[in-house]
């Protein structure tokens, strides 16, 4: 009997190229996570300590002080919920207006179709810098009576509602009109059909399928309206209606900051972001990759 012998698979050498790769790689995600690692370890560290020795220096103890100080000293709570009560109703809106103008330019053909999401992008275009006075100006003369003591959008929570509303409505539009595009249209025509009006077809039949592409955004709009500091900076000027990116001011004081302090308030406003991220991510993941592996 002749005994047959498999021939060994050689392993392919390791290219140097390669080993380039993973050191580049590696190298970025550091540089990525060094500033946050950094922070994390200031904030473990007593002011004290670091001001005696540096701050790169082995420390003699770690602990969370600086993180029960800061949630304390800040009033945290209270500001948490004034970020609540603007950027919850900053995302619905934003995901139902946006929603509404895509659904009409991609499921309808009309002759300006092209022009009116045209004009929801291009205000994404514009540097929201430019119109700091103008706005500024006309929320200090808009009356709404019962919004704040002064009846206007200046210092009011609906203020920067509106504000977030405006400049996000035109890229979540952008986004669900070309998702909406590849939808088939014969869900709708047979709708149609049946007797359908136009809110149905939009409501029960168009937003079910675009689940996926409305948590993406959901989450992208919770951490850029969450994190936002420029606009709350500008139509706030109540401290108690700050925002919680805004109210980190508290931690410093007129003649002395301490920045391990300030360092743990900052990981401190970073964990519902965190939160609202890790709840959404199989939602974002899918809603980024949609249509990738069409042809």
């Amino acid at each position: 009997m002749s005994s047959t012998t498999l021939p060994l698979k050689r392993r392919a050498p390791i290219r140097p190229a390669r080993i380039l790769l993973h050191v580049f790689l590696a190298g970025t995600a550091l540089a990525w996570l060094a500033p946050l690692l950094w922070a994390i370890f200031s904030a473990l560290r007593p002011y004290s300590e670091t001001s005696a020795k540096g701050y790169v220096s082995w420390p003699d103890k770690l602990s969370l002080t600086n993180f029960t100080n800061a949630f304390q000293q800040s009033d945290m709570l209270h500001y948490f919920g004034n970020t609540l009560v603007i950027a919850v109703p900053a995302v619905l809106l934003t995901l139902f207006l946006s929603s509404c103008v895509a659904f009409y330019v991609s499921r309808f053909d009309f002759r300006l179709n092209l022009a009116l999401l045209l004009v929801f992008t291009a205000g994404n275009l514009l540097p929201q810098q430019v119109i700091i006075t103008p706005l500024y100006r006309l929320y200090l003369l808009t009356n709404l009576p019962g919004i704040t003591a002064s009846g206007k959008l200046y210092d009011s929570a609906l203020g920067l509602v509106l504000i977030h509303v405006a400049f996000q409505s035109g890229f979540c539009a952008f986004v669900l009109s070309n998702y909406m595009r590849s939808l088939p249209h014969e869900l709708t025509e047979a709708a149609l059909v049946d007797g359908a009006s136009v809110w149905r077809l939009y409501w029960q039949i168009t937003l079910p399928l675009c689940k996926p592409a409305m948590a993406a955004l959901a989450t992208l709009l919770s951490i850029w309206i969450y994190n936002d500091f420029f606009w709350a900076l500008v139509l706030i000027s109540t401290g108690e209606n700050m925002p919680i990116t805004s109210a980190l001011n508290n931690l410093s004081g007129q003649y002395f900051t301490d920045p391990n302090l300030v360092a743990a308030g900052s990981l401190l406003t970073a964990i519902p972001t965190l939160v609202v991220y890790f709840a959404l991510q199989r939602q974002f993941v899918s809603g980024l990759t949609l249509g990738s592996n069409k042809g």
